[in-house]
């Protein structure tokens, strides 16, 4: 039997699956670990709890799934986008990594656009703005304000590529993950070389860029001893969390789209060519598919809003829910059903933590517009559903408006368990939408990269193809639509007329 085990370094764990050449998961485990805020605004990780999380998790699953270590394949690394981990000469780590959420970095965004001549020639360069979760501005941030540190740097490392260092001992990564660093010349998927020597970065502190399903490098024989498994087990170049995501999905070919409701949202498009939006709205990154591109737009707070309401207004569902032994997110959906489609007027803008697309706008605040006599706890909750799923539709606006075909939308995450909120984002989206067999996200997605790696399959479309299936399709409700298509241009408008004022309700929350 072939075994491939897929490894995802999260932010709150890492999770590893051992998955059979069928796409049967024979186990699964999770090791969590800390996250550190040392000042506001900070965050930081230690990466030696990724690697004893990694180990853990491995040899957890090759004892549940009473795995064999010699079927055991090929392993694909997923991970938390965008983290930066800084290595010396002796090859150790200097300082906790700063991650993906770290938004110190807002100065160093500013110097980056500027040393190449603004916001538009960026993109022209790197396909992508300037933001502060990428890599790019982590290291000039460290050049600036820990210059002894920067000093002793000679190796920047992806989260999921530091465990691959230890997995194999080799400096690599692949070219969905290190699109996010800001550094890499998208359109031909190579370290971009203009844009390191105009900010006076060396290549050499760069590992080697691979295709996602390349074999990058083979289990050390000091690694095998510690997971379990039998040395030279070929690792590929796996792919960050969205891609791995979608390729666990199955989002590898043209006009499949994908919408992931979490706490944050996604809608994430496969492309054959490179697509950019010359406003920087969304982002194109390199997909894990060979030779092939994705779109991104993402949206905060999405889920995160309705969590936001049931940690703050829930108090009664969740009492509710402990007696009848279901999950308070349930009993808000049923009694969001009960308010009409549209809310009676009543607009959510969910940007509780500001928001990336389509705005770029970390002022951006959440409120309720339209509130009147009439509007009840139903109107309320649907307000918050409609709400992040109006700013799922902005993603799903500019990637159409790029011409990128959308054939086929499939949803993912919290939004997707709810048979309710399925209905509302086909209502919303206006399209019909639908739900695979597949619910195991990167980590899925990189064993198959695995599989395909190592000569399971002759390419990633193949492996999902095999694996990955269609079961559930929610059909779009005719009259909702109307009602969606009619009030998602005043959604729009909302956001437009409280921009100026942002700012300065920002600066009086902070005093």
């Amino acid at each position: 039997m072939s075994v491939f085990l897929g490894i995802d370094v999260g932010t709150s764990g890492t999770k590893t699956l051992a998955m059979r050449r069928d796409g049967t998961i024979l186990a699964k485990d999770t090791v969590e670990y800390p996250l550190y805020t040392p000042k506001p605004g900070w965050s930081e990780q230690n990466p030696e709890d990724w690697w004893n999380a990694t180990v853990q998790s491995v040899r957890a699953v090759l004892e549940k799934g009473k795995i064999a270590p010699a079927d055991v394949k090929g392993i694909g690394l997923s991970g938390q986008m965008h983290g930066s981990v800084f290595l010396d000469k002796g090859k150790n780590v200097i300082r906790p990594a700063l991650l993906w959420n770290d938004q110190r970095t807002q100065e160093q965004c500013d110097q980056i656009e500027a040393a190449v001549g603004g916001r538009a020639a960026l993109i022209e360069m790197v396909s992508n703005p300037a933001l502060t979760g990428f890599t790019a501005p982590k290291i000039l941030w460290l050049r600036q304000y820990e210059p002894q540190n920067f000093e002793k740097t000679t190796k920047v490392l992806l989260p999921k590529d530091y465990v691959r260092f230890r997995l194999t001992g080799e400096f690599a990564t692949e070219v969905s993950d290190a699109s996010g660093t800001l550094l890499l010349d998208v359109k031909n998927r190579v370290w971009c070389k203009p844009l390191l020597d105009k900010l006076k970065l060396s290549k050499s502190l760069l590992p080697d860029v691979y295709e996602s399903e390349v074999v990058s490098g083979k289990l050390s024989s000091i690694a095998a001893k510690l997971l379990g498994l039998p040395a030279g087990v070929g690792v590929v170049g796996g792919g960050g969390d969205q891609a791995a995501g979608a390729v666990g999905n199955g989002i590898v070919k043209s006009g499949v789209i994908s919408a992931t409701m979490g706490t944050s949202g996604v809608v994430f498009a496969h492309s054959d060519q490179v697509q950019t939006d010359p406003l920087g709205r969304v982002h194109t990154f390199c997909h894990a598919v060979n030779g092939k591109w994705h779109v991104m737009g993402v949206v905060l707070s999405a889920g995160g809003s309705l969590q936001w309401y049931r940690n703050n207004f829930g108090e009664m569902e969740a009492a509710l829910a402990k007696g009848l032994d279901t999950e308070a997110y349930e009993l808000m959906t049923s009694a969001a059903a009960k308010a009409p489609a549209g809310s009676e007027g009543l607009f959510f803008l969910p940007y509780l933590t500001g928001e990336r697309t389509p705005h770029c706008d970390s002022n951006a605040r959440g409120a309720w517009v339209g509130l009147s006599l009439r509007h009840g706890r139903a109107h309320l909750i649907r307000s918050v559903l409609e709400g992040g799923t109006y700013a799922m539709r902005d993603c799903l606006e500019i990637i159409k408006g790029m011409k990128i075909p959308v054939s086929d939308i499939r949803v993912s995450g919290g939004g997707a368990r709810s048979a309710f909120w399925r209905q509302l984002q086909a209502d919303i989206y206006g399209q019909n939408v639908s739900v695979t067999n597949s619910v195991e996200g990167p980590a899925y997605g990189v064993a198959l990269l695995a599989a395909t790696g190592t000569g399971a399959f002759k390419d990633v479309v193949e492996a999902c193809a095999a694996t990955i299936k269609v079961e559930n399709k929610t059909t779009t409700n005719k009259a909702n639509k109307a009602v969606y298509n009619r009030n998602y241009p005043m959604y729009g408008q909302l956001y437009s007329a409280l921009k100026p004022s942002f700012p300065t309700i920002v600066n009086l929350a902070n005093g």
